[in-house]
Order: structure tokens, then C-alpha cells, then sequence
């Protein structure tokens, strides 16, 4: 069901922390990114169908951080191959408009660009 992807995603393994959009208590990480989900990679496995405030907090050119507040539910959690870490694939409720701007700045940053032909 989940193989139907409209929009390829892109692999973000370990480079920005999850953290809870309650109690600021670290989640995990991004594992991939799109802009109707993601996938958190995570040390506990999550409860499916259950909805969860997530807060990325993302670096910006400016200095201070920029905190992005999502609303997700968990579509599915499995086991990860690296052990003692699971996978987990949210569908996005709500996201500012900060959640997309970052998600073509990672695609921009993670995907290859052919260059041009020299003469």
C-alpha cells in the first residue's frame, strides 16, 4: 500500500534530531523526508496510529536555530536493520510552511545535478 509513493523521497540518514513537540525529549532522527511525510529512525519502536507533535530543530544561515512543530501519525514501525533501532513512517497532519521550505532544501542539497555539456 505504502509502495505508491507520488514523490520519490530522499535518504537523510542521521543528520537532523527528532525531538517531542511536548516535552522537547529527543525522538530520533530524520531518516527520509517528503512533503507529505517522513521517517523517523528512532532507539524505541512507536505506537502505530497514534499522533505525535514532532519537533525538528533545524540550523539556519542567520545563527539561531529554527524550531518547525509538525502533527503526524504513525502510518508503521518495524525493526531497523542496524539493531536496537526501529523505523517509523508518519503521515503529515499539519506542517508551516517552514516544513516545505526545508524539504526542498534537502532535496536540493541530497540529489545530483547533471552538468552542463563543455564545448
Amino acid at each position: 500500500m505504502y509502495k505508491k509513493r507520488r514523490i520519490e523521497r530522499q535518504h537523510l540518514p542521521c543528520f537532523l534530531k527528532v525531538f517531542n513537540g511536548i516535552n522537547g525529549k529527543p525522538m530520533g532522527f530524520l531518516g527520509n523526508v517528503s512533503a507529505d511525510g517522513l521517517m523517523l529512525i528512532s532507539s524505541l519502536p512507536l505506537m502505530v496510529g497514534a499522533d505525535f507533535d514532532l519537533l525538528l530543530k533545524t540550523p539556519t544561515e542567520e545563527g539561531p536555530q529554527q524550531d518547525i512543530v509538525l502533527r503526524a501519525s504513525c502510518l508503521w514501525c518495524h525493526e531497523d536493520v542496524t539493531p536496537q533501532h526501529f523505523d517509523a513512517g508518519f503521515s503529515l497532519q499539519w506542517a508551516p510552511p517552514e516544513y516545505g521550505q526545508l524539504v526542498s532544501a534537502l532535496q536540493q542539497y541530497f540529489s545530483f545535478h547533471s552538468l552542463p555539456a563543455s564545448a
